[in-house]
């Protein structure tokens, strides 16, 4: 199974009117994915997500100049099915015969940021790919999914303290029993915050799973006081409470509080959850396959927080691509036992494919299509792919 051409899409697509929410990425008025496609001598199609961004909006032109000017020429021609030797050669450069002979990585420099998610993006298709060759999902061939179904978190939450309430509840009416709401810089105030949180959970009595998600915009001391004025409210968890690249001072936060505390969805690579956790700074990690390094590297983080006794609980956000990658991932793994599910507007979630993704009862089956089990519209990406200069 030869790769004989890969192909990159930065897609845009308005986000209709009535579905957009402000954030302290401020309006989100479109959302944005990179659609990476491998083709193979054998016929079959494999499809992959990268990202330029954690949120739904960013430009994705670098990530589709390094996937077809960078990365294409070195992949056309190899066999689709060796995954893991793939991924160590992109990651390696021209250094990866060094890796592979001595079992240890010589890096490329662009070892984090977007040549990661280029990187994987790529990785992901073939791992789609291997699946459909199989006729197997990915979950299986990943050891199998260690649970038959996987509960489902409502993700969004922006409403402001008069209508937290009533926003939580209507996701909860859908059949959710878990949610997560957005606090941190884009109330203005850690007071702010902590009154949304506090009237979501009066809203929402005892028995519904609360998470909060500060987007990485409190100060050290800010979070701090969040946690200590919320610990009563008793979140699952309190996730990416200050800048990531501060990893001490999340551990610091963690120490002060019995909230746990989720981060990783800004992270490249197993590495850099390596760090985190060395300094435990973690009690949920949350790995982003369209920005870690592909299923590959999920994967590895997921085998990371099962030593290490920490909840898996992939950032789901983005086209169905990443969230089924991240679905895969998180049966696959005995650390998981709930995924995220997007309560924003998203049409790659609904418009980029013709398969209905569904959530019955606050649960998710576990996967049995083959790949990804997904099927690209292809008059979507015609008319919101981007022209690149």
């Amino acid at each position: 199974m030869k790769i004989t051409n890969i192909e990159a899409y930065w897609l845009q697509c308005p986000i209709a009117e009535n579905k957009q929410h402000c954030s302290d990425y401020g309006l989100l008025t479109h959302f944005d994915m990179t659609l990476v496609v491998i083709s193979t001598d054998s016929g079959l199609q494999g499809y992959g997500e990268a990202k330029a961004a954690v949120g739904s909006s960013g430009g994705c032109a670098a990530i589709v100049s390094c996937i077809e000017n960078d990365l294409k020429p070195l992949l056309i021609g190899k066999d689709a099915r060796q995954i893991t030797r793939i991924w160590e050669e992109l990651y390696n450069g021209t250094r990866d015969h060094y890796a592979l002979s001595r079992g240890r990585k010589f890096p490329i420099l662009g070892r984090r940021g977007l040549t990661i998610s280029a990187l994987s993006g790529i990785d992901t298709a073939l791992w789609d790919l291997k699946g459909k060759a199989l006729q197997v999902p990915v979950v299986e061939l990943l050891g199998g999914a260690c649970r038959d179904r996987m509960e489902a978190y409502a993700s969004g939450g922006w409403a402001n303290v008069e209508g937290i309430g009533e926003q939580l509840q209507g996701y909860v009416d859908k059949g959710f029993k878990a949610v997560k709401m957005r606090v941190g810089v884009m109330d203005q105030t850690v007071r702010q915050s902590i009154a949304r949180v506090q009237a979501a959970r009066e809203a929402l009595g005892p028995d519904i799973k609360l998470m909060a998600d500060a987007h990485g915009t409190f100060s050290v001391p800010e979070a701090k006081y969040f946690c200590s004025a919320v610990e009563d409210s008793h979140l699952y968890w309190f996730e990416e409470p200050i800048n990531p690249d501060n990893k001490v001072g999340t551990a610091e936060v963690r120490a002060m509080t019995t909230i746990p505390i989720a981060a990783g969805e800004s992270e490249f690579t197993a590495f850099d959850i390596r760090d985190l956790m060395a300094v435990r700074a973690l009690d949920v990690v949350q790995p982003d396959s369209a920005i870690i390094g592909g299923i590959s590297e999920a994967v590895r983080v997921g085998h990371l927080a099962n030593i290490q006794q920490i909840e898996l609980a992939p950032h789901c956000w983005g086209s169905a691509f990443s969230f089924m990658a991240g679905v895969n991932v998180a049966f696959a793994a005995a650390a998981a036992t709930v995924i995220e599910f997007s309560l924003g507007g998203n049409p790659m979630m609904y418009d980029l494919v013709k398969e209905q993704i569904i959530v019955k009862d606050g649960y998710l089956e576990a996967p049995t299509a083959p790949g990804l089990g997904l099927t690209p519209n292809w008059d979507f990406i015609q008319e919101f792919k981007q022209k690149i200069n």
